[in-house]
C-alpha cells in the first residue's frame, strides 16, 4: 500500500498545523520549564495491543512541524498489522519538540489506526468475496480525508467523498422531488444526470416494489437501506445485474457475513468511522 504524502498536500498540512495549534497554544510550558532546548533524545511509537497501522505519515508530518530537526522512520507502514510491542516509529531529534509533538501526533496515528482495524474485521468477516466493504460521510468534521484514508488502509473502499461527486438521490429527495415535479424516478435520474454528467446516480429504496420502480430509471446504483439477508437476495434476484447493489443499515460484524453472501455489490457502515475504537499507542523514550 502507498504511504500518504501528507508533505506535498496543503490541505493536510493545514489540518496538523490547526492541530497543534489548539494543544500547543502560545507555548508548551512543562517542557519549557523542565527539558534544556540542547538535550537529544530517542523515542519510539509503540502499540499496546493488535492493529491494522494508518497515520504513520500524518504522525511525521506533526514532527516536521514541530521541528525538522527530528528525524521520524516509519518502522510499520500504513496498511501493515502489527501485534502489541510492535514499533510504528522511531523518533530521534530535540527532545522538546518530541515531546511537544507527542499528543498531537498520537491522537491523529490513535484514530486513523482504529478505524484501519474495525475496517479490517469486516473485510475479514465478509469473506473472502467480490463485496465491497465501504465507509460513509459519517466522519468527524474537518477529519475526512483521513478517516477515508484509514479505511482504505483496513481494506476497505471510499464511498463518495461528499455531496460534489456523487447523485445519491434518497427518500427526502424523493419526497421533495414528487411534491414539485412531474414525473416519477426515471425523471429524477434523467434530471440529475442532465445537471451533472457524468457522475453516478445512486438511488435509496427501502422495498422490492421501490427496487423495481428504480430499475425502471436506470441507475447507477442502488441503496437497499435497512434490509435482511433474504430480502437483500430477493433483491439480487430482481436487479438480475442491471445496476449495482449497495447494502446499508443495522450491519454488524455478527451479520456482516450473510449480507455479503445474498450478493450484494458493496456494504457501506457509518460504524467505521464514527464508532470505532481509538488503538492504544504510546510513544517511550528509549
Amino acid at each position: 500500500m502507498d504511504q500518504l504524502d501528507i508533505s506535498s498536500d496543503a490541505a493536510l498540512v493545514a489540518l496538523v498545523v490547526a492541530a497543534l495549534e489548539e494543544d500547543i497554544g502560545t507555548g508548551d510550558v512543562t517542557t519549557n520549564s523542565l527539558v534544556a532546548p540542547d538535550i537529544i533524545a530517542k523515542a519510539e511509537i509503540i502499540a499496546r495491543g493488535d492493529y491494522v497501522v494508518a497515520g504513520v505519515t500524518v504522525g511525521a508530518a506533526v514532527f516536521e512541524q514541530v521541528d525538522s530537526n527530528i528525524v521520524y522512520t516509519v518502522v510499520n507502514k500504513d496498511g501493515h498489522r502489527v501485534v502489541a510491542g510492535d514499533r510504528l516509529a522511531t523518533i530521534e531529534g530535540p527532545a522538546c519538540g518530541i515531546l511537544t509533538g507527542e499528543r498531537v501526533a498520537l491522537n491523529f496515528m490513535q484514530r486513523m489506526t482504529g478505524i484501519a482495524t474495525l475496517t479490517s474485521k469486516f473485510v475479514h468477516r465478509a469473506g473472502h468475496n467480490d463485496t465491497a466493504i465501504l465507509d460513509t460521510r459519517k466522519t468527524t468534521p474537518g477529519l475526512r480525508v483521513l478517516e477515508k484514508y484509514a479505511v482504505h488502509c483496513g481494506g476497505g473502499q471510499n464511498h463518495r467523498m461528499g455531496l460534489y461527486d456523487q447523485v445519491l438521490i434518497k427518500d427526502n429527495h424523493r419526497r421533495l422531488w414528487a411534491d414539485s415535479h412531474h414525473g416519477g424516478l426515471k425523471a429524477a435520474v434523467a434530471a440529475a444526470r442532465a445537471k451533472h454528467p457524468g457522475i453516478p446516480v445512486e438511488v435509496e429504496v427501502e422495498s422490492e416494489a421501490e427496487l423495481e420502480d428504480v430499475l425502471r430509471a436506470t441507475p447507477d446504483w442502488v441503496l437497499l437501506d435497512n434490509m435482511p439477508p433474504a430480502q437483500l437476495k430477493r433483491c439480487v434476484a430482481i436487479c438480475a445485474g442491471r445496476c449495482k447493489l449497495e447494502a446499508s443499515g443495522g450491519i454488524t460484524l455478527e451479520t456482516v457475513d450473510a449480507v455479503a453472501h445474498s450478493g450484494v455489490d458493496a456494504i457501506s457502515l457509518g460504524c467505521l468511522t464514527h464508532s470505532a475504537p481509538a488503538a492504544d499507542l504510546s510513544l517511550e523514550l528509549a
